[in-house]
């Protein structure tokens, strides 16, 4: 954690990747240790500040996957590698792996909600042997909006992957629909042990919950990140505040039978 929390410090881009017409993954240098869930406060001088999802890290470096959707975005577009982006974090609680070890793992992603749970993902399909199942759902709005393509299939190949886009082309051969339309299909055993994720919109996440409990699965069995208003990422600025928790301290990272109330 940096001492001064309000204090940015500059993090050299190492690599840039085109993921989609407007999302790019910035990969910086950064000996900051992360979680998997957590958020920086990015910023540029003279521009402005937003938060943005850690995607994945590693020794030396983190990756942040930003979407072009603003005038701070639109200047950290026009940067190249070896200019430098402005940090302050990592804020926030991320994902424990330790709550998903030796369970039925279900992580179901909804567009750039795709992010903040990657590394969770490459974390257990190359260490299958850590959860007793993974299945993975992941919905996007159309084929040129899928995050991650490389990733994607790589993923397809070690455990039971299902995409699907809302609005399909020509071109498109997979499978249709939301990714509610799919959880079905997972077979869930009400008796089993399962641990769920659900990222993405807070209407995905909604109606994606309101199937996994039709289907079996219990409230204290899911977790989802809720991003929501984080300004100042210390509780201080009390933006996303709602009721009694502070969602850049108490989450991004919550169960669902604590946030059930958040989701609108």
């Amino acid at each position: 954690m940096i001492s001064n929390p309000y204090l940015p410090v500059a993090a050299e881009i190492i690599s840039i990747i085109k993921e989609t017409k407007i999302d790019f993954t910035y990969r910086i240098k950064c000996d900051i240790p992360v979680v998997g869930g957590q958020f920086f406060q990015v910023s540029l001088p003279g521009i402005g500040e937003a938060p943005m999802s850690i995607s994945d890290f590693s020794d030396g470096y983190v990756d942040m996957t930003i979407r072009n959707v603003g005038r701070l975005t639109s200047e950290i577009f026009k940067l190249n590698v070896g200019d430098n982006l402005f940090i302050r974090g990592p804020y926030g609680n991320g994902f424990d792996l330790l709550d998903f070890e030796n369970k039925k793992l279900i992580i179901v992603a909804g567009g750039t909600g795709l992010a903040p749970i990657k590394n969770v993902i490459n974390s257990f399909s190359h260490s299958k042997n850590r959860v007793k199942s993974f299945d993975l759902i992941l919905g996007f709005k159309t084929p040129e909006d899928i995050l991650f393509n490389y990733e994607i299939d790589e993923w397809s190949s070690l455990l039971n992957v299902i995409l699907t886009v809302d609005e399909k082309d020509e071109s498109w051969k997979g499978n249709t629909g939301l990714v509610t339309k799919f959880i079905k299909e997972l077979n869930i055993k009400t008796d089993s042990d399962y641990s769920v994720i659900v990222v993405g919109p807070p209407v995905m996440i909604k109606f994606t919950t309101m199937e996994l409990l039709k289907n079996g699965i219990k409230e204290d069995q899911i977790w989802m990140s809720f991003e929501r208003n984080m300004s100042c990422g210390i509780g201080k600025c009390g933006h996303c505040k709602i009721d009694s928790k502070y969602v850049c301290l108490d989450g991004p990272v919550f169960k669902y039978d604590q946030a059930k109330k958040f989701v609108d």
